[in-house]
């Protein structure tokens, strides 16, 4: 397992640090699952423990009682699948048990669908009065999110040099698995950023645009914060917003809303 996660995620794959975090949780969770379940130390767990049986209580473990997600389980196994790959070309002697490990599929889930705020009601939440510093950076954040139609943790992520104003203005987002993209911005989005940056002279380039008073990045609990004191303030205005679950992913499915058909945000 070691070599696993020093040699062949790290290096060999050279995969992102929230990915190879994704993975270290995924066994850690299994390995405090065998220690209380079955009274194996982690010290003690071998490869051949790994059964298909003891992998399959371990799913229903995190579905039943940390009532997870049937995506976050499939999440979770996945990682497992991975090192079971990983082990077969180091391990041969343990094979069967490794394919019987293998063969425990995926489960299948219902998607729910999602919902999008009208144009008129997402400006709303926009437009909250913002006369305090936090409101105003309250509002580039929600500008920004309602432009792009981008994740939480892109847009969190974005750093002053990742903005490029011009008169062709766009903004470099730092996706999943290292993947960037660059995207268009508005003509009022543009604008907003210029005035957040005069306001905000002491911005470096490699400073979060969108900053805590102790100028770290926003986290996605700030985000969810503040999204839903903008909502509670617009529901005022739009007694219809009470209707409608505002959420960052409902937001992004907004931006989609506006698109042509053509055309989709990755």
């Amino acid at each position: 397992m070691q070599q696993f996660f020093t040699d062949y995620m790290t290096q060999q794959r050279a995969l992102s640090p929230p990915t190879v975090a994704s993975y270290r949780d995924t066994f850690v969770l299994m390995l405090r699952f065998a220690h209380e379940h079955h009274g194996k130390a982690p010290t003690d767990f071998q490869l051949t423990d790994l059964t298909a049986k003891f992998l399959l209580g371990f799913l229903d473990h995190l579905e039943q009682k940390r009532h997870n997600s049937v995506r976050s389980r499939n999440v979770r196994l996945a990682a497992v699948r991975s090192f079971l790959k990983f082990a077969a070309g180091r391990d041969p002697a343990h094979l069967s048990v490794i394919e019987q490990a293998l063969a425990v599929p995926m489960k299948r889930f219902d998607r729910k669908m999602v919902g999008f705020v009208p144009k008129e009601q997402m400006l709303a939440v926009i437009d909250v009065p913002a006369d305090t510093w936090v409101g105003q950076r309250d509002r580039l954040m929600l500008t920004l999110m309602f432009n792009t139609g981008a994740r939480v943790s892109e847009i969190v992520g974005v750093r002053v040099v990742d903005v490029v104003l011009g008169p062709t203005s766009s903004v470099r987002l730092h996706g999943k698995g290292r993947k960037q993209r660059t995207l268009p911005l508005w003509k009022t989005t543009a604008k907003a950023i210029r005035d957040w940056l005069e306001l905000n002279p002491n911005l470096q380039a490699n400073s979060p645009l969108l900053p805590r008073r102790d100028a770290m990045p926003m986290t996605r609990a700030n985000v969810a914060q503040r999204l839903k004191l903008a909502v509670d303030a617009a529901t005022l205005r739009h007694p219809d917003l009470a209707k409608i679950s505002v959420s960052p992913h409902v937001i992004r499915h907004s931006t989609k809303s506006l698109l042509p058909p053509f055309l989709a945000i990755y």
